[in-house]
C-alpha cells in the first residue's frame, strides 16, 4: 500500500507541475544537443578548411556562379549584383547593430528585461568569438575572382554569415517565446531562417568568401543561437503558451 500510494504521488499525469518540469528538463537537452551539434559541425569544417580539403568545392561552387568569359563578371545583369550587395548588408556590423539596439530597447519597453540581456550578450559574443575564429584560422579571401564588395578581414568563418544567425535566429527565438499563435510562430522563424541564407548566399555570389567559409559562419551564428535560448529557459523566463 505505501509503494502504491508514493507510485501515485509522483504520477506525472496527476501532478502536472512535475510533467511541466520533465517537459522543461527535455528541452533543454534538446537545446543542448542542438547547440553541441552546431559546434561539432563548425569544428570539422573549420579542420577540414585547415587541411585543404574543401579547396575544390569551394573552387566549384565560386565559379560557378561567374561568367565563364569574365571570371569578375558574377552572373545577372547589373541590377541584380546591386541588389545583392543590398541584401549582404543586412548581415553587415552596423545593420546588425541598429537592430539589435532597436530590438533590446523594445524588449525593454515591454517590461522584457530578461529578452533583451540575452538578445545583447548573444550577439556581442557571437561578434568576439567571430573575431576569434578569424585571427585563429586566418584563411585568405578568394582570389580567383575580384571581389564585389569592400572586405578587411580573415575568410573563415564568415562574419556576416555568423553574426546574421546569431542575430536573427536569436531575436526570432525571442519574439517566438513571446508570440503565441503557432502560425506567427513558424513565420518568424521561416523569415529568419531566409534572411540568414539570403545573406550568406550573397557573401559567395560577390566572391569575398568561400561557401565553406558561409557554412561555417551559420554553424557557429546557429550554436550561439541556441545556447541564448538555453540561458533565457536558464533565466526563468516562462514562454507563453502556443495556440492555433
Amino acid at each position: 500500500m505505501v509503494t502504491e500510494r508514493n507510485e501515485e504521488r509522483v504520477d506525472p499525469r496527476r501532478h502536472p507541475l512535475l510533467s511541466l518540469l520533465k517537459r522543461i528538463e527535455s528541452r533543454v537537452l534538446l537545446i543542448l544537443l542542438g547547440a553541441a551539434t552546431a559546434l561539432w559541425a563548425f569544428l570539422e569544417l573549420a579542420d577540414d578548411v585547415s587541411e585543404g580539403e574543401t579547396n575544390a568545392f569551394d573552387r566549384q561552387v565560386l565559379l560557378a556562379l561567374r561568367n565563364p568569359a569574365d571570371l569578375n563578371d558574377p552572373l545577372g545583369p547589373r541590377t541584380m549584383e546591386e541588389a545583392i550587395r543590398d541584401v549582404t548588408a543586412l548581415g553587415g556590423f552596423t545593420v546588425l547593430t541598429l537592430v539589435t539596439v532597436v530590438g533590446a530597447l523594445t524588449f525593454l519597453f515591454h517590461g522584457r528585461r530578461r529578452h533583451a540581456l540575452v538578445l545583447v550578450g548573444a550577439v556581442a559574443l557571437a561578434q568576439l568569438s567571430s573575431e576569434v575564429a578569424k585571427a585563429l584560422y586566418g584563411r585568405p579571401r578568394p582570389d580567383l575572382v575580384s571581389h564585389g564588395s569592400f572586405v578587411y578581414s580573415g575568410s573563415f568563418p564568415s562574419g556576416h554569415s555568423m553574426l546574421s544567425a546569431a542575430t536573427y535566429l536569436t531575436l526570432a527565438m525571442l519574439i517566438s517565446s513571446l508570440e503565441p499563435t503557432r502560425g506567427t510562430k513558424r513565420l518568424v522563424y521561416v523569415l529568419a531562417v531566409l534572411l540568414v541564407m539570403a545573406v550568406g548566399i550573397s557573401r559567395v555570389y560577390l566572391g569575398v568568401h568561400w561557401p565553406s567559409d558561409v557554412l561555417g559562419g551559420w554553424a557557429f551564428g546557429a550554436a550561439w543561437s541556441l545556447l541564448a535560448w538555453l540561458v533565457l529557459l536558464k533565466l526563468g523566463a516562462k514562454p507563453t503558451p502556443p495556440r492555433d
